[in-house]
């Protein structure tokens, strides 16, 4: 058996309806394609899972060997970290039958030298056969953060739902550390709160008082002092001739849900206005409508650089990366 170092392995579910914004936004997360049919992916960035709305655990392999009998020997020299601990079988590339998942963690449990723990372990392991590999490491389970922030004091019936919001700003911002962020159309919210709930640096506008009234109290809501504003988004770059690459493009990323109504269609002009001052805002822009704007897109002088749609029910909503 040798020690492997700088590989993950990610577990994730998603609903057939989200498939293409998981795969975009595991893409542009951790920087890796995952297999099509399959529920995993491999990656050297190590990200945490409650990240993402859609991983389940991460596996940080530590050792591999050609057999699992091999791995039992050679794990009977590793000593646990914690107190307790707890071995875990990560499903990838085949189906296990859930008697030999249990029989795996029995097999290289015991070999451990630790105490086991099957209901509140200090330390998790999990272990997994990929391509012929049986590989074991630590291990990291996600949790549902973005679940806590479905009850907000104040809403929109056509807002973005939590678990949308937190893909989209995941897509927008893979990298957490010295990016800063806006959302010049926040509504009540929802992206500013799975943003900030993750460390981001983001700072919020709308034209609407209300709108901004009821971010700043969802904000307060979940113990967050973000920075909401009242400003038409094109108002924010004080000289509209700003080229690409000026010192006016203070923000690393955008993230803009653009306004739309069921009985009105905002201009084309209006529209057209909004992208281009998206565009002097940042260099990277994620943009999610519920309309055809590619020309749009393209005329403020973006580039798409990967899209996907997401899907529910009749509803449709395109969210576009730009830069």
């Amino acid at each position: 058996m040798e020690q492997v170092s700088k590989e993950h392995i990610y577990v994730f579910a998603c609903h057939e309806d989200e498939q293409a914004l998981c795969q975009l936004e595991l893409r542009t997360l951790l920087g890796a394609e995952a297999v099509i049919g399959a529920r995993y992916a491999v990656s050297a960035h190590k990200v945490e899972p409650s990240r993402s709305p859609f991983l389940k655990l991460r596996m940080d392999v530590a050792f591999e060997a050609g057999s699992l009998p091999e791995l039992a020997s050679d794990l009977q020299t590793l000593t646990v970290r914690g107190a307790t601990f707890k071995v875990v079988f990560a499903e990838t590339d085949t189906a296990v039958s859930y008697d030999r998942q249990r029989s795996v963690e029995r097999e290289l449990g015991l070999g451990l030298r630790g105490k086991a723990e099957m209901r509140r372990p200090e330390q998790y392991f999990a272990v997994t056969e990929l391509g012929g590999r049986w590989l074991f490491g630590e291990c990291s389970y996600g949790e549902a953060v973005w679940l806590q922030h479905q009850q907000k004091p104040q809403n929109y019936s056509t807002a973005l739902g939590t678990r949308l919001a937190r893909a989209v700003v995941n897509i927008a911002v893979p990298e957490v550390a010295g990016t800063r962020v806006i959302d010049p159309c926040c509504g009540m919210g929802t992206v500013l709160v799975e943003a900030m709930s993750m460390g981001i640096d983001i700072v919020g506008y709308d034209i609407n008082p209300l709108a901004v009234r009821g971010a700043r109290v969802n904000l307060d809501h979940f113990g967050m002092p973000g920075v909401v504003q009242i400003a038409d988004m094109r108002t924010l770059v004080p000289h509209a001739t700003a080229l690409p690459g000026s010192p006016e493009r203070i923000y690393d990323a955008l993230i803009l849900d653009m306004p739309y109504n069921l009985c009105s269609v905002l201009p084309e002009a209006e529209k057209l206005d909004m992208l281009q001052t998206a565009r002097r805002l940042a260099q990277r822009a994620v943009i999610v409508t519920t309309e055809q704007i590619d020309p749009l897109l393209t005329k403020a002088g973006f580039h798409i650089d990967s899209r996907c749609t997401v899907n529910k029910g009749n509803f449709s909503r395109q969210i576009i990366v730009c830069v």
